[in-house]
């Protein structure tokens, strides 16, 4: 059951987020195809993404695709300022805000009806807010269902705004198609097209055994649901994240084992250590991987055990990266990441005897990192080597 039966959550996301920033701050930006990055894309203004060109694209593709493309380094600093400026608009609006990323999160309306009015005119208010307030285009999508408002604010995008309302939402979504299923990447995309399945309404056509049969039990029933906008979370407020990760796009160059090695030892020591400044514990190592087909592929490795010590987790990951060796020769590898999941609160963890030195080791380079900055301590082997890019991210 639903807790409301009027459209009263609102899924606000904002545009092209890092490059709506450089264009704000610039005004000779605005309305040129955009992208902020060099080696990689980490964004694209609309008018660049014209061109074809996307998030996590190597920079030389993207300057062939659109050889008049302006290309702005990154200021992280900037971003986390205009995040934290858009958030507050979005709880002096409502308490009941569901942080999903630095540029997008879930408002939950539905009682604030006699103080601001009905949610298609708070979601109006709150573009307006965003614009004047902040300087940044924002697109909303307003329906009762978590799932549904973020289909909408996807097809309002950019800078729009899309109610869709109960007795509309089946005659909105089923056209659709089935790539706007939450969860349907490339390979369910292909599994399902491969049957003749391309809209969302074919979808829910299909009996649930069926869907089960075609993709797994977990996926199937997921995509069941969701076909029928069957979507009973509610908007939570201060949940905390499953997984703390990085990842780190490579573009197309063959890259040594020492050079890959190099890569991971970095993303362990970023996530490790937000991994303890957020007072937690993992058991879980995950190592992703995308070829150079766009195909993607993942290793995990469960301990009995949690931990937050880098070294501990370091091993895990280069365990993870020698059995996969084989495949990335074979394939070429453009983009890596690591996640850390079934996450533990520390203090609720009983320590083991005997208690190593590493725990210290790593509290101490925290400190020195904490007050000096993240390049203050580093290992050897990072020395002159580029760590990639540390995008602000939400507090855990």
């Amino acid at each position: 059951m639903f807790v409301s039966v009027a459209a009263h959550i609102l899924h606000a996301d904002l545009d092209a987020f890092y490059a709506s920033v450089e264009q704000r701050d610039d005004p000779a930006l605005r309305g040129r195809p955009v992208v902020v990055g060099g080696g990689v894309v980490l964004s694209a203004s609309y008018a660049a993404r014209a061109f074809g060109i996307r998030s996590a694209m190597g920079g030389a593709q993207a300057r062939r695709l659109c050889p008049a493309l302006t290309v702005v380094p990154p200021r992280f600093e900037a971003y986390s300022a205009a995040s934290k400026a858009v958030f507050a608009v979005f709880r002096d609006m409502t308490p009941l805000v569901e942080a999903m990323s630095i540029d997008e999160a879930f408002l939950d309306v539905g009682g604030l009806a006699r103080l601001s009015g009905t949610p298609e005119q708070i979601a109006a208010r709150l573009r307006y807010r965003v614009r004047v307030e902040v300087g940044l285009p924002i697109t909303v999508g307003v329906a009762r269902t978590k799932f549904l408002a973020k289909v909408a604010s996807g097809v309002a995008k950019p800078d729009g705004l899309l109610v869709v309302l109960p007795g509309a939402e089946l005659a909105f979504l089923h056209p659709l198609p089935v790539e706007r299923l939450w969860g349907v990447g490339a390979v369910t995309a292909d599994k399902l097209r491969s049957r003749g399945i391309r809209t969302v309404g074919q979808v829910a056509a299909l009996d649930e055994a069926t869907l089960v049969s075609m993709l797994g039990r977990g996926a199937g029933r997921h995509l069941h649901a969701l076909a029928h906008n069957r979507d009973p979370r509610p908007v939570q407020v201060g949940r905390r994240r499953g997984s703390i990760g990085s990842q780190r796009a490579l573009g197309r160059r063959r890259r040594t084992a020492a050079e890959l090695d190099a890569i991971v030892v970095a993303l362990v020591e970023r996530i490790c250590r937000r991994l303890r400044t957020a007072g937690r514990r993992c058991r879980t190592v995950t190592l992703r991987l995308r070829f150079d087909d766009f195909s993607r592929a993942t290793r995990s490795r469960t301990s009995g055990r949690a931990t937050d010590e880098t070294a501990a987790v370091l091993a895990s990951v280069r365990t993870l990266l020698a059995a996969a060796a084989p495949v990335i020769e074979a394939a070429g590898l453009t983009l890596i990441g690591v996640a850390l999941s079934n996450l533990d609160d520390r203090d609720a963890m009983q320590l083991e005897l005997p208690f190593g030195a590493a725990i210290a080791v790593d509290a101490a380079a925290d400190r020195v990192r904490d007050r000096f900055g993240a390049a203050a301590l580093t290992r050897a082997v990072l020395l002159g080597r580029d760590p990639g890019h540390e995008v602000p991210l939400l507090p855990d």
